[in-house]
């Protein structure tokens, strides 16, 4: 049974994205477009647009092509949407990259992109030249730093050439997901499949120019580029940006901003339902606050309604779609729970995990979608795709889900083996790998446990190659990953259950640690050192 879409499909504009989200500039040239919470500081629409443009300009001077990517390695401000912006301009493709992962972490992603163009801010120096280290890449910074481009410099007058763009196959963003499964890839997204999802979502949100939205999410993960900046910037909101979460400072920027949309992650809806400093701050001006990128337990989803004064809506998607596949309807009551409603244009199925036959209405198993917004595919990697979107276009998704009759999306459960830590992917195979280089472990699983603060957090169930403690693969671990990926728990075991075609069975283990069965010491068993 298809399920599909109780809204029609919208119209799409055949734009690039930056054309498409700047519009505001001719209609209202002087409203605030971004807000720095920050500094204060306001960039107007008007100034936006001069940016982004100055920004293409010096890029295709200093030797952007069309197909060029540019990496980001910065926290939330005004200058990464310029670039951003900008870059997509001048026929370029933006990959986003989380600026706490170490040089290891890195290093990967720009081999696989090729990177030419790289923004960061100079704290985060020392890191991007070690994981750039041997590569022909122009390092600019936000601010100064030696050795490094100011990006302020890189803003130049000047003719940008038209057609630089063919926004139906042209990649505008390669941010990277693991996928249903190993390790992390490029995610091709068109011009044309990002300015379809935004008008997708706004189709069903229905902002409003006298919204700001509070981008707090990160810009390099899709809820906050895509779901906060492109669809506010689209109906010319205000964008009010944090460059980090901390609760008071949060709740400030909301109250002195008078921000009315907040999109944001589980941890940060625990946190205005239960945090002390939420009582001191004056939130009367939120219409609405969305959760995505991380289940939300409906208790936990009415419970922060109940305090804040406000809805609290859930939304679903994947990096694959761009953003988003489901949004809650804000106009009719919250369904707690519930994931939302499929966006336009979109089309899901539910089939066995077993046979792969089409079960109905408010039978669980694997959720299917196909529509418009789907990935071009992943970068280099044709096997994966296929293994990911078959040949009718469906988007195999690796959730366990279920629609109500009022066609309502509920999630259950994951087949996919991701553990998401604050909203943030974290591979077990890229854990497992750090793990195994340990000369004491000569196994590992890396399963999810859950945590209130964090909705998941990693545990490593190991077979140890000799004498190691706790600790000591805990900090072998923490050295080299970003701190959302580090291991707090160890489970020691004889082996690692794996199929007959040699996968890790993650779901026997997390069966058996749900059961208590995992066993978790403080040292390992004393045993030879195996030969690895």
């Amino acid at each position: 049974m298809i399920v599909t879409s109780r809204w029609p499909a919208v119209r799409v504009p055949d734009v690039p994205l930056p054309d498409h989200l700047l519009r505001a500039a001719d209609e209202r040239p002087d409203a605030p477009a971004v807000i720095d919470a920050a500094t204060g500081r306001t960039v107007t629409y008007a100034q936006l647009r001069r940016d982004v443009r100055r920004c293409a300009v010096g890029l295709r001077r200093r030797g952007m092509r069309p197909g060029d990517v540019l990496a980001i390695v910065a926290p939330n401000s005004p200058e990464w949407l310029v670039a951003c912006l900008g870059a997509m301009s001048a026929g370029g493709i933006v990959s986003g990259i989380n600026p706490l992962y170490t040089a290891e972490e890195i290093a990967p992603q720009l081999r696989d992109n090729g990177a030419r163009f790289l923004l960061t801010i100079p704290p985060f120096l020392p890191v991007v030249r070690a994981a750039a280290a041997g590569a022909d890449i122009d390092v600019m910074v936000l601010g100064e730093a030696e050795g490094a481009t100011p990006f302020a410099e890189v803003l130049t007058d000047g003719e940008l050439p038209g057609g630089l763009v063919d926004p139906a196959t042209d990649l505008a963003l390669l941010p990277y997901s693991s996928g249903t499964t190993g390790l992390p890839k490029g995610v091709m997204l068109t011009h044309r499949a990002m300015v379809t999802n935004i008008e997708q979502m706004r189709a069903v949100m229905a902002p409003r120019p006298d919204d700001r939205a509070m981008a707090v999410a990160p810009f390099f993960h899709a809820v906050g580029l895509v779901v906060v900046a492109g669809v506010t910037l689209r109906a010319g909101g205000t964008i009010v940006t944090l460059p980090r979460f901390e609760v008071d400072a949060y709740l400030a920027a909301i109250e002195e901003h008078r921000v009315t949309v907040s999109v944001v992650v589980p941890p940060i809806i625990l946190a205005m339902a239960r945090h002390p400093a939420v009582a001191r701050h004056d939130l009367s001006s939120l219409r609405l606050l969305g959760s995505g990128a991380a289940p939300l337990a409906a208790e936990l989803q009415q419970e922060c309604a109940a305090r804040v004064g406000c809805p609290v809506g859930q939304g679903y998607g994947m990096t694959e779609a761009v953003a988003a596949i489901a949004l809650f309807d804000a106009s009719v009551p919250v369904v707690p729970g519930a994931v939302g409603e499929l966006l336009p244009g979109v089309e899901a199925r539910i089939v066995d995990v077993m046979t792969g036959a089409d079960l109905g209405t408010g039978e669980t198993g694997e959720l299917l979608v196909r529509g418009p917004n789907l990935m071009r595919g992943y970068l280099g990697n044709p096997e994966a795709t296929a293994a990911t979107i078959d040949a009718e276009g469906w988007l195999h998704t690796g959730d366990l889900a279920r629609f109500d009759a009022g066609g309502n999306l509920f999630v259950d459960d994951r087949l996919k083996e991701l553990v998401k830590v604050k909203g943030l992917q974290v591979a077990p195979a890229e854990l497992e790998a750090v793990l195994r280089a340990h000369p004491a472990v000569a196994d590992a699983a890396v399963i999810p446990v859950p945590d209130e603060r964090a909705g998941e957090r990693p545990k490593a169930v190991v077979v140890a190659a000799g004498p190691v403690a706790t600790a000591e693969i805990v900090a072998f671990v923490a050295d080299r990953v970003a701190p959302h990926k580090r291991i707090t728990e160890v489970a020691f075991v004889d082996a690692i259950p794996v199929s007959p075609s040699g996968k890790i069975l993650r779901r026997l283990l997390v069966a058996q640690d749900r059961a208590g069965a995992l066993p978790a010491g403080e040292r390992a068993p004393d045993r030879p050192l195996a030969a690895r």
